[in-house]
């Protein structure tokens, strides 16, 4: 069976600025401080999924989920390790890749653009993501002015139906009513008869047990467990159970401890090339907007 996924040592660390201004000076190395302090939201995270797994992502708020289906998504890149993607993949979260200020009907055709459906494809998909979505005149509306429902469903809808190969699905059912999740379980039911490579994360521990065949326990960042869905489940369960066993006051003290434990400072001797590949591509940016300019300026027939 083929490889679909794989994670070499994957870490993604953020910096822990007190202030705006230390993040200018880093980006141009003009801080005199010798160490930056670091999040580490994902730490040595290494895993190999293959094409037509069902792969369920659980664990407590502020486990790394969300940052491992971005990592996944390839919106936010790895500050070390290395991932392998065989394939395109699409996010599907609570307005991720939706335009605030555009209607849905325009990020409808932007989205379904960007995945590289060209203009006819992107009419004749159209009318199925609309009647998908259900929101009715909405859809003509700015997506600014929906509910975390609507936006929900409108992203789902539009990623259901590019045909990608991995399908991530970041709490995107979790603000929808009861018939819409049914109808988007259904809708990954079909992806799964069709070998589609799906990744739910969800605080719902029985819609995983019930469709996932897999399942990643996240935990502080770090990878605590992967395998057979009801095996990975029921130990985590019995976590959660004796987790809330526990009173706010301990509740409280052991999260502080783990989240105390992903924060380390980080020479800045090991951060030179993050620096340098930033300074690089603002650079090239600021010597591109000239030639952007002319450009703009040659199309209008100032030049």
């Amino acid at each position: 069976m083929n490889v679909k996924v794989e994670f070499k040592n994957v870490c993604k660390s953020f910096p822990l600025n007190t202030k705006q201004s230390d993040k200018l000076l880093d980006l141009f190395s003009i801080n005199k401080k010798k160490e930056r302090k670091v999040f580490n939201a994902v730490k040595n995270v290494s895993f190999k999924v293959y094409e037509g797994d069902t792969v369920g992502i659980v664990g407590l708020n502020g486990s790394g989920k969300s940052t491992v289906s971005n990592l996944l998504a390839q919106v936010i890149q790895p500050s070390s390790g290395e991932i392998k993607i065989n394939g395109q993949t699409s996010l599907i979260a609570i307005s991720a890749g939706l335009n605030a200020n555009l209607t849905g009907i325009e990020n409808v055709e932007l989205k379904c653009m960007m995945h590289g459906l060209t203009k006819k494809q992107i009419e004749d998909v159209k009318p199925d993501i609309m009647e998908f979505a259900d929101i009715g005149d909405y859809i003509y509306q700015p997506v600014k002015n929906y509910s975390s429902g609507m936006k929900s469903r409108l992203g789902f809808a539009i990623s259901v139906h590019t045909d990608p190969d991995v399908l991530v699905i970041d709490e995107a059912l979790s603000v929808g009513d009861s018939t819409f999740t049914e109808r988007c379980l259904d809708k990954m039911e079909e992806f799964k008869k069709l070998g589609k490579t799906i990744f739910f994360i969800s605080h719902s521990a029985s819609q995983v047990k019930k469709f996932c065949d897999k399942v990643m326990w996240m935990h502080h960042g770090s990878l605590k467990e992967i395998g057979e869905s009801e095996q990975v489940i029921g130990e985590y369960e019995e976590f959660v159970k004796s987790f809330n066993k526990l009173t706010a006051a301990d509740k409280k003290k052991r999260k502080s401890e783990m989240l105390n434990e992903q924060i380390s400072f980080v020479s800045k001797e090991k951060n030179k090339v993050e620096g340098k590949n930033l300074k690089g591509i603002l650079l090239n940016t600021l010597l591109l907007i000239p030639v952007f300019v002319t450009g703009i300026l040659m199309v209008l027939g100032y030049r």
